[in-house]
């Protein structure tokens, strides 16, 4: 039976040390608007498979059992009390790729995977087992962050424009669905229609599903890819293969060397998951005045466990590309959107973040839909990267807190986005001393910006 919620408190739950159990039918209902998003949107999941066949030389089925992998640890989040739609960690990926690349491909570079992501994951269980976190990024110069968000904005744009990626395989589809994309997301007009029109309001909660779907029809229609061919049936992850030729248990250990050569692209990749964090937290934030009669609490230290958790495992049963991140901020959105509305339509944001993820995961073990996005998944992972990339330039220029600040962060985001995190770091440090001296961790203000006014 349900347990019922009293306004005004949190959601029942079963209390386990630092975390809030909650059960789907016990604790929360299912809300089956964002389940049926959810068996729409794994399209998107599905769009990591192209990163692990290019850069580990995965085949197609292999790739899919490690989405599947990451999507079964996608629930912990909801279950254990933590009220996001979790995703990749995005701003990430290019630079995460682009440390494995220096490895010659093969074990050497699984091993670089699995080693980074390990670490990555230790590292965000200590930090929020501590409650260290907000200390462990205030120590770090805001132009150094400011550089290496904004670098990691540009990595993404880059791997997209680079000579024969994937605008060149995809340029018309590109073209189209970004600029639609761009349009329904960031634009200032489209978002004065959602205010007045129940159909765009509608197509603006859907996230990047419809410029999927519509990528799906653009892309053969100019001959950019072939017409998905529909197979019935479950889809068929190879996980012995997985297991056998790219994880531990086949490999053996990565050699303690890997693990000390990706500590700065681990600093760098836990520099950008920490700002969704934080965006996290101000998302939910947002909703607190509409819906009063249920407390929704985050808690970063919690989060942290729970996403190093997923990292520490997956880098042992199946190292992934996207890594798993706190926050899949487009869906997180739009579920906390749907929540501000009232009981009646999302009794809970647990119910909410918890149904869109079992959607999410039914979906991928669907042939039908899985066969469907196939042709066209490079096209989703473009239109993802270059949004990641507007976001980060935009959130990494307003981390820097003077003018030094930015140009500084310049140097450094070029550094980052062509040389990797260890040049990029050190290059920030030798400049934050030269042009900072004692004021190395402090910096300055000079209102430039007008949060610093």
């Amino acid at each position: 039976m349900l347990k019922q919620r009293v306004d005004g408190q949190e959601t029942p739950y079963w209390p386990a040390g630092p975390f809030k159990i909650r059960l789907p039918f016990i604790h929360y209902k299912i809300e089956w608007p964002d389940y049926f998003q959810g068996l729409l949107m794994c399209a998107v999941d599905l769009a990591a498979i192209p990163l692990m066949t290019e850069l580990l030389g995965m085949p197609f089925e292999v790739a899919l059992a490690v989405v599947i992998l990451n999507g079964l640890f996608y629930l912990l989040h909801h279950l254990l009390g933590d009220p996001v739609i979790p995703g990749w960690i995005t701003p990430a990926i290019p630079l995460l790729m682009a440390y494995c690349a220096s490895f010659p491909e093969g074990p050497e570079r699984i091993h670089a995977l699995i080693s980074f992501q390990l670490l990555l994951g230790i590292f965000a269980i200590g930090i929020g087992a501590s409650g260290l976190a907000h200390r462990v990024v205030a120590a770090i110069p805001q132009a150094i962050k400011s550089g290496v968000i904004i670098g990691a904005g540009i990595a993404a744009v880059m791997t997209v424009f680079k000579v024969d990626g994937r605008f060149d395989t995809y340029p018309i589809t590109i073209s189209v669905a970004v600029g639609i994309a761009f349009y329904v997301i960031f634009s200032r007009h489209f978002a004065r229609l959602k205010a007045s029109n129940t159909l765009f309001n509608m197509i603006g909660k859907l996230g990047i599903f419809p410029i999927v779907v519509l990528a799906i029809v653009i892309a053969p229609t100019v001959g950019e890819t072939s017409w998905p061919e529909i197979e019935w049936g479950f889809s068929s992850p190879d996980f012995a293969t997985l297991w056998a030729e790219y994880t531990v248990f086949g490999l053996g250990m990565p050699p303690l060397e890997m693990f000390i050569s990706c500590i700065p692209t681990v600093l760098a990749a836990y520099i950008v998951l920490f700002g969704d964090v934080l965006q996290s937290r101000a998302i939910l934030k947002e909703a607190d005045n509409e819906r009063p009669d249920e407390v929704v609490e985050y808690s970063p230290d919690r989060a942290h466990m729970i996403f190093g958790a997923r990292n520490s495992v997956m880098s042992i049963i199946g190292p992934d590309v996207a890594m798993c991140g706190p926050l899949w901020a487009a869906m997180h959105v739009v579920i906390v959107e749907r929540f501000s509305q009232g009981k009646k339509a999302m009794y809970s944001i647990f119910g909410g973040a918890g149904s869109f993820r079992w959607g999410t995961n039914t979906g991928l073990l669907f042939m039908p839909i899985v066969t469907l996005v196939q042709p066209i998944l490079g096209v989703a992972l473009a239109l993802t990267l270059l949004i990641q990339g507007y976001v980060s330039v935009r959130i990494g220029v307003m981390e820097a807190r003077s003018q030094r600040d930015l140009g500084i962060a310049g140097i450094v985001a070029a550094v980052l986005a062509t040389r990797g995190a260890t040049w990029a770091f050190a290059v920030g440090v030798v400049l934050c001393l030269l042009v900072y001296g004692r004021d190395f961790f402090r910096g300055e203000k000079d209102t430039t910006f007008t949060k610093d006014q």
